[in-house]
């Protein structure tokens, strides 16, 4: 019997057995999901095969990626507008930007060589990475580096903002980041158990508190789907301007047990969520009705 979630127009049917995994193949700790143009999934994963590709089905595409990653480092990844692929290899401590085909383009930070923990400058443990409207990248420099990072569409630095602590414009946890179509910066500070928002030159805008441990969120039409992970793993969906439109949780309801180690999200095109669930090494559909 199928099993739906949300409410409203936010209407999902959980989708079992997604994606149709090959045999004898496993994510390995799948840490987060990206769409491209065509509604192609990519999950970025901590196994043999780092960087595999799905259709909207769950049919394997492609993969890519093997033995270029650390394979406990794989954390964040974002796809652009042009469908560059941005991933975020933490304990590397660096950003890189590849064709949709796994060709390396660019590559920000100083592989094996972490900014200290007191230092402003890039990286120390990076978790993610999202592009803004006019081609900057900004980068959650969060488990060492408790700052955000903005840089050009060639990689040179042109802001930073943030340190630790729990006010307004400070972090207890970068744990991803997300900017929407104003080029607003949004960042889940998961052990804060909050999203700041900041404009584009990281000026403190707003928080939104209502949350368990967001770990990731992705922005699509206006809308913001956010992932929660600590204490009570579950799904949220968000207007732009922080009201609550839907929320399901793993440790009741129909989505009990199936979201048990949420840690990253992304929308296809016709608005199914997909959750990768890195302690369960799965990822998880749910289908838009």
């Amino acid at each position: 019997m199928a099993s739906f979630v949300g409410s409203g127009d936010y209407k999902y049917e959980i989708v079992p057995s997604w994606p149709k995994m090959l045999r004898y193949w496993r994510f390995g700790g799948p840490s987060d999901a990206a769409v491209n143009s065509g509604d192609e999934i990519y999950v970025f994963s901590r196994g043999s095969h780092p960087v595999t590709i799905w259709d909207t089905d769950g049919n394997l595409v492609s993969s890519w990626g093997e033995g270029d990653f650390d394979k406990g480092g794989a954390h964040g990844i974002f796809i652009s507008s042009d469908d560059h692929v941005w991933l975020t290899d933490m304990y590397e401590h660096v950003v890189t930007e590849h064709t949709p085909g796994g060709e390396r383009l660019l590559e920000i930070g100083r592989r094996m060589m972490p900014s200290p923990a007191w230092d402003a400058r890039p990286f120390n443990m990076p978790t993610g990475v999202a592009s803004a409207p006019n081609g900057d990248v900004v980068v959650s420099d969060g488990y060492g580096g408790h700052r955000a990072h903005r840089f050009d569409r060639e990689g040179e630095l042109k802001l930073s903002w943030g340190e630790p602590g729990s006010g307004p414009g400070q972090f207890a946890l970068l744990h991803n980041v997300g900017v929407d179509s104003q080029g607003r910066v949004f960042i889940c500070d998961r052990e804060a158990d909050r999203i700041q928002v900041f404009d584009a030159g990281g000026g403190f805008i707003a928080e939104w508190t209502d949350l368990s441990g967001p770990s990731d969120l992705w922005i699509r039409d206006d809308v913001v789907y956010v992932v929660e992970q600590l204490k009570r793993p579950g799904v949220s969906i968000w207007t732009l301007d922080g009201e609550l439109i839907t929320r399901w949780r793993g440790d009741s309801g129909p989505a009990k047990g199936v979201l048990t180690s949420s840690h990253g999200v992304c929308v296809d095109s016709q608005g199914s969520i997909y959750v990768t669930e890195l302690g369960g090494d799965s990822v998880v559909k749910f289908q838009r009705v």
